[in-house]
């Protein structure tokens, strides 16, 4: 099959890309010319020059294609233009279908996420039925991929084969942005002073979520939307692991649930007034929460994920250590030869 990739160039398009190759497909990258395409070092694919909001220039690498996974989006809303988000995220899922559909595209697989799943009230896992339950201003990244998954909901109606993947917390080397990577970075810089909040968060390896969609669009069934997820995991479970596979003094310093709002009050006013934090206020707010999700569906359909989460930790830590992007500041070292001194 010949399939186009929107959103190429990123850390999950990369992997979609390969992994049409591993899969014997051919890949049509979209990125703009002045996209860094290091990220496809190595891979073999062919250029599309375009954009999502650039309609034209979808039509014409939607041309021949079989399939179009739509992966382009603005995930990082917290570094970005809260409207660019929604043109990019809402606006160009809607000129993806409209060009695949005038490209007489066979299937579209739409790149959504868990963010736009519900949190149920009685915190057991939520799967797809769950509907969006976070305030929209809030949680701006969610409902714009809410409002995708509406145009997409529209397109099937009128006939178009989509198919929608949610991925949860993706991890793994490659991440360029530095998005759910964070996660380790945090840990170098803070080590065993590293707050931890009392939810959870769901996880997965970006190499299990490329080859899942790849599934999706071998036998996903048109309509229907596939959590992509490997593990549950309490954030003390999590960080954890992650020192553990840092070698790190393990974080020692557990957030009651009712000092979160406090916490997050600050970091919003910290960030009105311009100064730069690491945190953001709403996501900080969500830290009681167990974010957790049945991936029973996926796991049926799609196949279950293949790489532990220990080894994606690792994989994605020696991917930045090899790549300069974990830091060995003397902040970083004295917090952890004190941690070693404990």
């Amino acid at each position: 099959m010949r399939a186009l990739v929107t959103g190429a160039t990123g850390f999950v398009g990369s992997h979609v890309v390969r992994a049409l190759g591993e899969s014997g497909h051919q890949a049509v990258a979209l990125h703009r010319s002045s996209s860094k395409l290091d990220a496809l070092a190595g891979l073999t694919y062919a250029s599309a020059l375009g954009d999502v909001t650039d309609l034209e220039s979808l039509r014409k690498a939607a041309a021949d294609c079989d399939w179009v996974f739509h992966v382009a989006a603005v995930a990082d809303y917290w570094r970005s233009d809260k409207q660019r988000m929604f043109d990019v995220n809402v606006g160009g899922t809607q000129n993806v279908l409209q060009a695949a559909r005038e490209a007489g595209v066979q299937r579209v697989v739409f790149t959504s996420s868990a963010a736009a799943v519900g949190i149920r009230a009685d915190g057991l896992p939520a799967d797809e039925t769950v509907r969006f339950s976070l305030p929209p201003d809030q949680f701006p990244y969610g409902y714009s991929k809410v409002l995708a998954e509406i145009e997409v909901g529209k397109a099937v109606e009128a006939g178009q084969d989509v198919v929608t993947v949610n991925p949860v917390v993706i991890i793994g080397p490659g991440d360029l942005n530095m998005i759910s990577g964070d996660f380790i970075l945090q840990m170098k810089r803070l080590s065993w002073t590293l707050p931890v909040p009392p939810g959870g968060v769901a996880t997965i390896d970006v190499r299990d979520v490329a080859h899942m969609h790849i599934a999706a669009a071998e036998r996903g069934r048109t309509g229907e939307r596939y959590i992509l997820g490997a593990v549950n995991y309490p954030y003390s479970d999590w960080f954890n692991l992650i020192a553990d596979v840092m070698g790190l003094p393990r974080p020692g310093f557990p957030v009651p649930a009712f000092a979160l709002p406090i916490v997050a009050s600050v970091v919003d006013r910290l960030r009105a007034a311009g100064i730069p934090v690491p945190i953001e206020g709403n996501q900080t707010r969500l830290g009681k929460e167990r974010i957790y999700f049945d991936f029973r569906k996926a796991w049926s359909e799609l196949g279950e994920p293949q790489i532990d989460m220990r080894q994606s930790v690792a994989d994605t830590y020696h991917w930045y250590l090899e790549h300069g992007f974990i830091p060995n500041d003397p902040q970083s070292k004295l917090i952890e030869k004190i941690g070693r001194w404990l």
